[in-house]
């Protein structure tokens, strides 16, 4: 099935068969993503004295109990709730789940002993336009262990705050990456490349010109086989009051670029 959008003046045809599925699923094994130091996700049925809810066990369904972190166990979409003192929650922020994304590949540069995505990084790959509001990062190289790596105390690629406010300026609202973190692992709380993105100065008192409509999605894999280039991307989240939530980001390829 094709589809078609428009996008101020410019129409795009979209191929809606071949959804291109960039999140990663969430289970209660050691193939799990973790990061922020802790342990894998737990799935379990539920236990009342002799009863277990697990059909191999005599019942009549399956009734499990999950037990996760959204930012520590997979692909997860936040809002800028996740820093400020005041609550705000993705559920009640992000109200449009369809975006024109560019997807590139930035290899990380060496910064004594960091890895950092730099405004050099990316600039000559992107090809910004005025329809363009989402930027999905691949980093080189893309080994198949993203989907499955602990994280916890690896200090992985983080992105610059100046490559974070070339992106704001540039106008881009969704910002995707497949590392845990836009900012560095041990930053004494800085967060500067989440500040930087949201526009948010005071943590206790949120200026109005924040942007409360901006949203960062992390761990995400996107393959080798998927082509740089533009897509529709289709940002989805679980009805979670809280400042992130589990997602499922899933691209689009456009048929007439």
């Amino acid at each position: 099935m094709k589809a078609q959008i428009e996008r101020n003046g410019t129409t795009f045809e979209v191929d809606l068969n071949n959804p291109i599925d960039i999140s990663i699923p969430l289970s209660a094994s050691e193939d799990n993503p973790i990061a922020w130091y802790l342990g894998k996700p737990k799935i379990q049925p539920v236990r009342f004295d002799n009863w277990i809810g697990a059909v191999k066990n005599g019942s009549s369904t399956n009734f499990n109990t999950i037990e996760f972190n959204p930012h520590a166990h997979g692909t997860h979409t936040e809002c800028l709730g996740h820093i400020t003192k005041e609550f705000y929650s993705i559920n009640q922020n992000l109200k449009n789940f369809f975006f024109l994304a560019q997807l590139i590949s930035v290899t990380p540069e060496k910064h004594n002993e960091d890895w950092v995505i730099t405004t050099r990084s990316f600039a000559s790959n992107l090809m910004l336009n005025d329809e363009v509001s989402a930027v999905v990062i691949r980093t080189l190289p893309n080994p198949l262990d993203k989907k499955s790596k602990n994280y916890s105390h690896t200090n992985p690629p983080y992105l610059s705050e100046e490559a974070v406010q070339f992106l704001v300026e540039k106008g881009i609202k969704h910002l995707l990456i497949d590392l845990p973190s836009v900012d560095r692992e041990e930053d004494e709380g800085r967060l500067v490349a989440h500040k930087a993105f949201w526009k948010v100065k005071d943590i206790h008192n949120v200026n109005s010109d924040a942007r409360f409509d901006a949203t960062i999605t992390e761990m995400i894999y996107v393959e080798d086989s998927i082509k740089d280039g533009l897509y529709l991307l289709n940002l989805q989240i679980a009805s979670f009051e809280n400042d992130a939530s589990p997602s499922k980001p899933v691209l689009y390829a456009i048929l007439n670029v």
